[in-house]
């Protein structure tokens, strides 16, 4: 194949009846992306190793019944919304009115509460654009939709390319006719060694980050600490599992990003000495959430033999502030009718 492809199926049917769609996106060189409107999901990557084979870099599932539950696909790929991340005690005021929202994580509010934008289906597009090709996924949230006002239309464009490097981009934007706060990430876990019983500890991470937000019960406490002699040092590369052996429960921390919000700039660093893969994340974004998979139990099995199980992945959320519609001294989570939110997050890959 020297042009690229896109290629639309039925793939299922949600519990209601309407069909779930899996679009896949072929490039030259059999970099290969799978996307649902499930969720607006990412379910498959294949990239090229240092000797040219492509293979999986991320979990996920051939079937889409899995992504049906939380249980079973944990956020796998999904875009996460309307509020990524943790609300304190499921609420929040806004303009002098108390807004409540729905609680999924004890007293506070997780990723959109218990049937946030994962568990949706989306409408989805999909077109080859000049070298690369992409899918764009659009839906409404309304007005109340897990507490939150306003009524909010979301579009998240999935874009591929391959030249000169495998590049996945992830474009957000939206607009809502009533104040709210929005805060939407990819929730992809990767792993980008081809042997599926091998987690991420053998993996390299850089964090272009210098501070972190510490937390109380998962909540940020307001401050922000210097990574200087924590487990969360990854100025330079360090394998994770040197790091993880110092915070044996596994990472589920936010980091400040170097340089200014609303500018595309460097976040991470993920590289497999053994397959020569590597992953380079720049975002527009603040932060980024180091998770290590802490949760995920073993009991799932994904792609080519993969189990779900911790520590088996890393996700790299690029987000605002857990919280932060609670704590104004963190970049602003609130948008006003007139305005459109907007984010970018690019995932490069090369090989060394």
């Amino acid at each position: 194949m020297t042009t690229p492809d896109v290629h639309t199926r039925t793939w299922g049917s949600a519990p209601a009846g309407q069909p779930i769609t899996q679009f896949t996106l072929t490039l030259p060189g059999g970099v290969q992306a799978q996307l649902t409107d499930l969720g607006a999901t990412l379910t498959s990557l294949h990239v090229p190793d240092r000797s040219g084979t492509p293979g999986e870099v991320v979990l996920g599932f051939d079937r889409p019944g899995p992504y049906l539950s939380r249980e079973t696909a944990p956020f796998l790929g999904s875009t996460v919304g309307r509020f990524a991340n943790r609300i304190a005690q499921a609420r929040y005021t806004l303009d002098g009115q108390a807004v409540h929202l729905t609680r999924n994580d004890g007293p506070h509010a997780l990723h959109g509460g218990p049937r946030g934008f994962d568990l949706h289906l989306w409408h989805g597009h999909a077109e080859v654009v000049g070298g690369g090709a992409q899918v764009t996924f659009t839906r409404t949230s309304p007005h109340g939709e897990e507490g939150h006002p306003g009524t909010l239309h979301v579009q998240v464009t999935y874009h591929l390319t391959a030249d000169p490097d495998p590049t996945l981009s992830i474009e957000y934007r939206a607009t809502t006719d009533a104040p709210t706060h929005v805060n939407l990430t990819n929730h992809t876990y990767w792993n980008l060694s081809p042997d599926p019983h091998e987690g991420v500890h053998a993996h390299h991470l850089t964090l272009h980050a210098d501070t972190f937000t510490p937390t109380h019960a998962g909540i940020p406490t307001g401050a922000v600490q210097d990574v200087t002699g924590t487990p969360l040092d990854f100025r330079t590369p360090r394998p994770l599992g040197d790091a993880l052996t110092d915070q044996p429960g596994g990472f589920d921390h936010n980091l400040m990003l170097r340089g200014q919000p609303g500018t595309l700039r460097p976040a991470a660093t993920l590289y497999h000495p053994a397959s020569g893969r590597s992953l380079e994340i720049r975002t527009t974004e603040p932060a980024v959430q180091l998770y290590t998979a802490n949760f995920l139990d073993g009991q799932y099995t994904g792609h080519a033999g993969r189990v779900h199980a911790p520590q088996a992945a890393v996700c790299l959320e690029t987000q605002h502030v857990p919280d932060s519609p609670n704590q104004l001294q963190f970049p602003t989570t609130r948008l006003d009718p007139g305005r459109t939110f907007t984010s970018r997050t690019v995932h490069t890959f090369r090989t060394q």
